[in-house]
């Protein structure tokens, strides 16, 4: 496959950073990859296990002569980031992010990306609870999705193209979407059950008539599955509500609602219900693992798997 960028700057190197810089190296479409971490330690940790051709101290040098900048680090300092590294991009440049909103990040963002300098926001729909530069591996993006959010109606069509293919090159489906489209699709698919899986395991650390060993000795997959998602990335997630949170807030109300009524059917004894409810969910599981973004084998297909 032909090189799409010579070089590549990841400021961040946690997950979604560690898991591209080996999955470019495995596709062979990139020159050199330079990289940055605020902390010294996962910077460290970065030139131990070698992830990135050259760990820079500092993000203006990870940038130095970049093709494509992309920002991996928490939305919330996004717009810092930005502020410090702008001056220092190579004219011609593309500059892109994996955040898990985009109206913010574009709104924080864009006033520092200088003329001249493609601004082309993106997010990987892939991860794991895991998190840290240790925690990436090459097939992280195999058959995901990565949904390109252009920052603006006159972005360069060629620069968005050429993100496109570099997506693609690392084993993703790409799609592009509106910002605000994003924003309200991701509050329902990702978000709000982020918010809810935070809550139950909550729940249960505050409900003291089941004891912390019974939670963790007959937890079912249910709970299971929930403290899995709640065991993400805690910065992470704090900035993705608060910058999200008219989204958030629209789908929390809608789930409420729907939760007072499944409420209503269980005081009332209204099998019908509950039964024609749990049946037109069901349908939706069935059309994730038809479209290949999940397997039916036990247990999810998560044991002994990465993700």
């Amino acid at each position: 496959m032909a090189q799409q960028y010579e070089k590549v700057a990841l400021i961040g190197l946690g997950l979604i950073a560690s898991s591209m810089f080996w999955a470019m190296k495995r596709a062979g479409t990139v020159g050199e990859v330079s990289g940055y971490a605020r902390s010294a330690e996962t910077r460290a940790t970065a030139r131990e296990i070698g992830l990135c051709d050259t760990v820079c101290d500092s993000a203006i040098e990870a940038v130095k002569d970049a093709d494509l900048v992309v920002l991996c680090v928490p939305v919330g300092v996004m717009g810092a980031v930005a502020e410090e590294i702008g001056p220092h991009l190579k004219p011609g440049a593309t500059v892109s992010d994996v955040g898990s909103v985009k109206k913010a990040v574009i709104d924080s963002v864009g006033p520092h990306i200088p003329e001249g300098v493609h601004f082309v926001p993106a997010h990987p729909l892939a991860g794991t609870e895991q998190s840290g530069p240790t925690a990436g591996f090459a097939e992280l993006f195999d058959n995901r999705w990565v949904l390109i959010v252009p920052s603006s109606d006159d972005t360069d069509d060629a620069a968005v193209i050429r993100l496109q293919a570099f997506w693609e090159g690392l084993g993703a489906f790409v799609e592009r979407m509106d910002a605000e489209h994003h924003d309200l699709v991701l509050a329902v698919t990702s978000h709000t059950p982020h918010l809810i899986a935070y809550t139950m395991v909550g729940v249960a650390d505050d409900l003291r008539r089941v004891t912390d060993s019974e939670v963790i000795k007959y937890s079912a997959a249910g709970f299971r599955d929930f403290t899995r998602i709640a065991a993400s990335d805690p910065t992470m997630w704090r900035d993705v509500f608060l910058t999200n949170k008219e989204a958030t807030l629209e789908i929390l109300g809608r789930f409420t609602e729907e939760l007072f009524a499944l409420q209503r059917a269980i005081r009332k004894g209204d099998g019908d219900h509950l039964h024609a409810y749990f049946t037109r969910t069901r349908a939706i599981r069935r059309g994730i693992i038809e479209a290949g973004q999940d397997t039916a084998a036990p247990d999810f297909g998560r044991t002994g798997s990465k993700r």
